[in-house]
């Protein structure tokens, strides 16, 4: 049983989305098997990062044997950079006792051994890599066969290794997560704990208060801050603002923000502060005007509004469509769930006409807010924001007190308590406030017994005492302590990797990826893509509508959205496409050759073709013949598309996927239908639709047949 799964109900719910790093990935932990039991083998492989001669391990789980660090840059956050050697242990499942063999594309040297036999050794160079002979077909027994492949990095160069086997033929693909498994290990458990103690660290924003030269160079997380109060009280009602400062978590129970009033008159100096901050009534952040729109101006996909609350739809019918049920409890559910935020007091919260601008803008006041921009329209979300403050129950109204003296107690607490290591206040009190902030000790200064003390002390402070007050879970002060014992050079070492790891389960994209219609398994989305068209489809800046049904009905095919992350989308690109083997730069490719191009073409079209235009439009040449879900424009494909997924997609679909209504063309034994064209050589009919797909919107539409 995993560490999530031990945390009792209502321990899960106060540590909210920092304890994902527990669950939804391969680095989940085990808890210790009783004695003379069999430990519970948990998806992935165990995974040894050893560097600097020997001295610097760290243990993980690998959800496959891939890896990409790029020349210079650590491999793990304690692991420094320099030469490394990494080493995959555990089981291969195998369904079916059968022959395997196995291929590596790699810059380094690999040794790989099934049931205690070596099978393939491989060295390969440059950039890109270079891919391995096939080794000799390996007989796997029904069930588990031990594994373990041990990879050394190159003295010059990336490194980087993707580890893939073929059952018959020469084509190979990687091995499923799903066919992995391993132990869980005492020094893979202790290892986990330090890194749940860095993620807290980090999301908790402590380097705010414990300084430390690190911050100005280290991972990206550093830099956030909490929201901006400028302009806070015309975004939130002082009733509300007056509970969260005396008492964050008590209205959200993930709350990151401490309590930092203690003693009797805490409620009465936080109504100070939250008339204070009721003043701060600068104009609202709002919505970027080059924020993308909802739909692209393709002439086979629905205008902006049309089928949405704009055009007369239910507002709880885009809550809906939009899945905010993945991460919200809606304001007039009967039972909240504990794990998910909810919105039961929003109109608590929001004046009037501030949720709808907030809605729209999201990182407009927070840039690292988790919060993302799902690109509403105005009507959008105006009349989601009514739905929601409906459906809300009705709370009493408060108004912000007006009395200057009141006001300037507030304003000198704030400047007391430190609120600015945190939030900005606006122009002119954040550096008065700064030059009279709270000061904590400064991160060096924190000795590993010291991490006991202060925020993480278990004893309520004394009346008048400005110590912050978290409601940390006894695992998660253990897992504090434990990273404030170990090596803070890891807060200097940003990993892709392992950033992707964290942020995604912090963002929780599994709440739609793997389980929306629509929405692939976030575990394939690394190998998938190239980094650069995630990182613009991630931030917002490629309309998230990427495909519609324009046929029978025209009805849209997707309702849900891929919201933008804009502050976390190149590096969540880089870090997807790490853990598969991938760089964080698409090698480039030659130019498309035309001959070939022009073979694609046909191989596309339906006068000799495969008639891919049947599903697939051709820019603004519609896709003829849909009947279920139209396919992506093909004029996209090759800016999307790793060249080696797309050429397994077009060979075995339903490999890959399958429930795809994506035909399969190809015959096993590596012959087309169309015997005709480059010799029914299957790779080279794929090659050569490659080719004309690299000429993108320049694509010349394919034969559409008789008409």
């Amino acid at each position: 049983m995993k560490i999530w799964r031990s945390f009792s109900p209502a321990t899960r719910a106060a540590s909210g989305p920092a304890l994902w790093l527990v669950i939804l990935c391969g680095l989940a932990t085990g808890t210790p098997a009783a004695p003379g039991a069999d430990p519970k083998p948990e998806p992935g492989l165990l995974l040894t990062l050893t560097g600097d001669g020997g001295k610097a391990v760290e243990h993980s789980v690998g959800p496959e044997v891939a890896l990409h660090v790029s020349a210079g840059a650590p491999p793990a956050p304690w692991v420094g950079p320099g030469k490394f050697t990494a080493v995959w242990e555990g089981s291969l499942q195998a369904e079916l006792r059968g022959q395997f063999a196995f291929q590596a594309t790699l810059n380094g040297t690999l040794t790989l051994q099934l049931n205690g036999t070596n099978v393939l050794e491989a060295a390969g160079t440059g950039a890109a890599g270079s891919l391995s002979p096939l080794s000799r077909l390996i007989t796997l027994n029904k069930g588990a066969n031990p594994i373990r492949a041990t990879y050394t990095s190159p003295i010059q160069g990336d490194a980087l290794v993707r580890l893939a086997w073929t059952e018959k033929g020469t084509n190979t693909s990687p091995i499923p997560g799903s066919s992995l498994t391993h132990a869980t290990t005492p020094e893979l458990r202790e290892d986990e704990g330090r890194r749940l103690g860095r993620e807290l660290f980090l999301e908790f924003r402590c380097i705010r208060c414990h300084e430390d030269p690190v911050a100005a160079q280290g991972l990206p997380e550093l830099k956030m801050a909490g929201p901006t109060l400028e302009g806070i009280g015309a975004r939130r009602h002082y009733g509300w603002l007056a509970e969260w400062i005396a008492d964050p978590a008590a209205l959200r129970p993930s709350a990151r923000m401490p309590r930092l009033l203690h003693g009797p008159e805490a409620k009465e100096e936080a109504g100070a502060i939250a008339a204070f901050l009721a003043s701060l009534r600068a104009p609202a952040p709002v919505a970027d005007a080059a924020t993308p729109v909802a739909y692209s101006t393709r002439q086979n996909e629905p205008k902006e509004g049309e089928g949405t609350v704009a055009a007369g739809g239910d507002p709880k019918s885009l809550y809906e469509r939009l899945h905010c049920l993945g991460c919200h409890t809606p304001p007039d559910a009967v039972q909240p769930d504990p794990a998910k935020l909810s919105q039961r007091r929003v109109a608590e919260k929001f004046p009037k006409g501030s949720l709808a601008t907030f809605l729209r803008a999201p990182e407009a006041a927070d840039p690292w807010t988790r919060m993302p921009n799902f690109h509403l329209s105005e009507a959008e979300a105006r009349e989601l924001e009514e739905w929601l403050l409906a459906a809300a129950p009705k709370p009493a109204w408060v108004e912000a007190p007006t009395d200057r003296t009141q006001i300037e107690r507030g304003r000198k607490r704030v400047q007391a308590l430190g609120c600015v290591n945190c939030h900005e206040l606006g122009k002119g009190e954040t550096e008065a406030a700064r030059s009279a902030a709270l000061s904590a000790p400064k991160l060096a200064r924190l000795t590993p017994d010291r991490w006991t003390r202060g925020c993480l002390s278990t004893e309520e402070p004394a009346a008048g005492r400005t110590v912050p007050v978290y409601r940390f879970t006894a695992e998660q002060r253990a897992a504090l302590a434990a990273f404030g014992a170990a090596d803070r050079a890891s807060l200097a070492r940003h990993v892709p990797a392992e950033f992707a790891e964290r942020q995604s389960r912090v963002l929780n994209c599994t709440a739609c990826h793997g389980q929306l219609e629509g929405f692939p398994p976030l575990e394939l989305l690394g190998e998938k893509l190239k980094p650069e068209w995630s990182a613009r489809f991630i931030g917002g800046s490629i309309p998230h509508k990427i495909r519609y049904d324009a046929h029978p009905k025209g009805e849209v095919w997707l309702e849900a959205r891929m919201p933008a992350f804009g502050s976390r989308a190149a590096l969540l690109a880089a870090g997807l496409s790490a853990r598969h083997g991938y760089g964080p730069v698409t090698p480039v490719e030659p130019p498309a050759d035309p001959t070939l191009a022009e073979i694609g073409r046909t191989l596309t079209g339906k006068d000799g073709g495969l008639s891919c235009i049947s599903c697939h439009a051709v820019g603004p040449l519609l896709a003829m013949e849909v009947f279920e879900s139209e396919g992506i424009n093909l004029t996209e494909s090759a800016a999307r598309l790793q060249p080696d997924y797309f050429r397994r997609w077009f060979r075995a679909p339903t490999s890959i996927d399958p429930q795809t209504k994506m035909p399969v063309y190809f015959r096993e034994d590596g012959t087309s239908p169309l015997a005709e064209i480059l010799g029914g050589d299957a790779e080279k009919q794929i090659s050569a639709v490659w080719e004309y797909l690299k000429l993108g919107e320049k694509m010349p539409p394919p034969a559409t047949g008789p008409q």
